[in-house]
C-alpha cells in the first residue's frame, strides 16, 4: 500500500463500528496504519462455512457484522454448537495454524482479515495487540464458565433468557429499545442450550406474554428493560458476558 493508501484505510477504520470493542481497540496512529495494510474485508452469507474443522486458516478475524457459530464433531459424525460469535469478536488463535471448530455464518456475516503471519509479528512487536488480545481471551473464558453454569443449574426460562439477553446486549440495532435479529433458528437455539425445540418456543412465549420481551416478525426480539430481563436470565448484569 502506498502512504496515502494507508492513510485512508487508517480513517476506514477509526469508523468501523466495533472500533472500540475488537483487538485493534488500543491501536492508534502507526499501529493503526500497520494494522490497515494487513487486513481485508470478506462476506459470508447465512448458512455457509467459514472454515472447517481441522482446515489450515490462513488468517485471523475480527467479526465486524453478523453472528457466526462454532461448532465440534464427535468421531461418530454427532455435532455440537459450542460458541456464538457476534461482533468484535476473535476468529483464530495466533500460534495455531489449523481451526479448532467449524465456524458457519448464522446470519449474513462480514469479517475484517488480518494475515496471520503479519498478525502474530505484530503481536511480538506490539505489546498492545498481544495485551489486548489476552484480554479477550479471558473475557471468553470467563463466558465459557458461566456458560456452562447455564447449562447445569439454570431453569430452562433462565436459559432463554440469558442467550436473548447475550444477543440484545451485543448486537442490538437500536439503544432503546434494544432490538436484534435472533441469528439462530430456535433448533439451533435448542442444540445451544441444551433443550428441546418446544421448551424454547414455549420459553420464548412465556416471556412475551409477560411482557419481558417484544417480537416483531419471526426473528425480530426487542427489549425495553434490560434489567428485568438479566433477572430474568437469573444474572444482575455484572457477569462475564461482555456488553
Amino acid at each position: 500500500m502506498s502512504r496515502i493508501d494507508l492513510q485512508v484505510a487508517a480513517q476506514d477504520c477509526l469508523r468501523c463500528p466495533i472500533r472500540h470493542r475488537a483487538v485493534c481497540a488500543a491501536c492508534e496512529g502507526v499501529e493503526l496504519a500497520r494494522l490497515a495494510a494487513m487486513k481485508s474485508y470478506r462476506s459470508w452469507e447465512a448458512g455457509e462455512t467459514i472454515v472447517l474443522e481441522g482446515e489450515a486458516l490462513p488468517f485471523v478475524a475480527s467479526i465486524v457484522s453478523g453472528c457466526a457459530t462454532l461448532t465440534r464433531s464427535l468421531e461418530d459424525g454427532r455435532t455440537q454448537m459450542v460458541g456464538l460469535m457476534l461482533p468484535s469478536d476473535f476468529v483464530g488463535r495466533p500460534g495455531r495454524a489449523d481451526a479448532p471448530y467449524e465456524v458457519v455464518a448464522a446470519t449474513d456475516v462480514t469479517m475484517c482479515l488480518f494475515d496471520r503471519t503479519a498478525f502474530e509479528a505484530m503481536m511480538r512487536d506490539t505489546p498492545r495487540v498481544a495485551r489486548r488480545l489476552l484480554e479477550m481471551s479471558l473475557d471468553e473464558l470467563d463466558a465459557a464458565r458461566d456458560w456452562m453454569v447455564l447449562l447445569g443449574r439454570k431453569t430452562a426460562r433462565e436459559k432463554v433468557a440469558t442467550l436473548l439477553a447475550i444477543v440484545l446486549r451485543r448486537a442490538s440495532t437500536a439503544a432503546h429499545p434494544l432490538r436484534a435479529a435472533l441469528p439462530l433458528t430456535r433448533e439451533a437455539m435448542a442444540s445451544y442450550l441444551g433443550l428441546t425445540i418446544e421448551t424454547v418456543s414455549r420459553q420464548i412465549t412465556a416471556l412475551r406474554r409477560d411482557g419481558v420481551i417484544r417480537l416483531e416478525g419471526a426473528r425480530e426480539v426487542l427489549c425495553d428493560d434490560l434489567a428485568r430481563l438479566l433477572a430474568e436470565a437469573g444474572d444482575d448484569g455484572g457477569g462475564a458476558f461482555p456488553a
